[in-house]
């Protein structure tokens, strides 16, 4: 759980990222923005900033904002009652984000899991994504991805985002965030 304070240092550097990069938000979805810490009150290391603009039956739109070296945890998007996962595209606004799929494991990574972690993390095929780079993950691929040491924007196009039905890696995981 994140306290009022650090949730609101969230937004307000997330926003200025944002500016920087030359996105508009509104002042509607400044005040809808998602601040995660998967429930490990360890927002600078494992976290991630989310502004959703929609999520209807058939797609979803996010921008996912991240600070230097932040990590969103190793998950997939399952299939679930016959209604497969979500599949979504990353593409890569501002700063430099590593993604990390399965496949032969790259050799050297460009990052290490969160200290602690580690042994949440199994896959290491890396896929750096730059300025105009975007990746396509079908559902039910297992992935986990962090920002560079600037930070990163990455916008991300999907089918329905049904997060909270995401499955983790790390038992520990809390998808909901929870702000005290």
């Amino acid at each position: 759980m994140i306290d009022r304070s650090q949730y609101q240092k969230a937004v307000e550097e997330s926003t200025a990222m944002l500016q920087e990069a030359g996105l508009v938000i509104t002042p509607g979805e400044r005040e809808r923005f998602e601040v995660a810490d998967f429930g490990l009150n360890e927002l600078e290391k494992t976290g991630l900033q989310i502004i959703t603009y929609v999520n209807t039956e058939r797609c979803c739109a996010k921008e996912l904002v991240m600070t230097p070296g932040q990590t969103c945890p190793e998950h997939r998007h399952p299939t679930i009652g016959g209604v497969l996962g979500k599949e979504e595209t990353f593409r890569r606004r501002w700063g430099t984000v590593y993604l990390y799929v399965p496949g032969t494991p790259s050799k050297p990574v460009s990052c290490a899991p969160p200290p602690g972690s580690e042994r949440y993390y199994t896959v290491f095929k890396e896929i750096c994504l730059k300025p105009g780079d975007q990746y396509t993950l079908v559902p039910d691929t297992l992935h986990w991805f962090q920002a560079g040491p600037e930070g990163a924007i990455v916008s991300e196009f999907s089918t329905r985002s049904t997060d909270e039905a995401d499955l983790f890696t790390d038992p520990r995981i809390k998808r909901a965030p929870e702000v005290g």
